[in-house]
């Protein structure tokens, strides 16, 4: 049985107020922020408002290729054109969606340098690493599902549910 980890709604605030200061902080701006469908939607908004730059989104969870692959195309030629990239996802935790991105990414022609990778909660036994985040932790050692507020409102079976999809991160 995995350990369902709340995460609160200030504890979210937190984290987004975190991340807003590091891209303050950076000589690198983004021009958008993209919120990866489904986890990084919610974060995105939030992020854009306390950052005041504008969001845009792709979903990669769904797996439909129309909100998945077809924007990625465009925006890696929204690089070409100059513009720089934040993708935002609420945990990197096996580096899946975020290879998946960085491959589709680089195969429609996008510009290296122009794109960047921010999450809530990093995981450093990762394949991936990103750019940006506010809390690391270690799926070697921390098994726990963490419970995001826009998560919260499902029914428990749905959260059991969505943990048990890749067992390997919770046992």
């Amino acid at each position: 049985m995995p350990v369902f980890t709340d995460i609160p709604q200030a504890d979210f605030l937190t984290a987004i107020h975190d991340l807003a200061a590091q891209l303050a902080a950076d000589m690198w701006t983004p021009h958008f922020i993209i919120g990866v469908g489904r986890g990084g939607l919610v974060p995105a908004v939030f992020l854009s408002h306390a950052s005041g730059l504008p969001t845009l989104s792709v979903d990669y969870s769904s797996q439909v290729k129309d909100f998945a692959d077809e924007p990625l195309v465009k925006l890696a030629a929204r690089t070409r054109d100059g513009e720089r990239l934040l993708f935002l996802d609420d945990i990197n935790d096996s580096g899946r969606t975020i290879t998946h991105l960085r491959t589709a990414l680089a195969t429609a022609g996008a510009v290296p340098g122009a794109v960047r990778f921010a999450t809530l909660i990093d995981n450093e036994s990762s394949a991936e690493r990103v750019d940006y985040r506010h809390r690391t932790i270690d799926r070697r050692t921390t098994k726990d599902w963490f419970v995001f507020p826009w998560e919260a409102v499902a029914p428990p079976a749905a959260i059991a549910d969505d943990a048990a999809e890749v067992p390997e991160r919770i046992a």
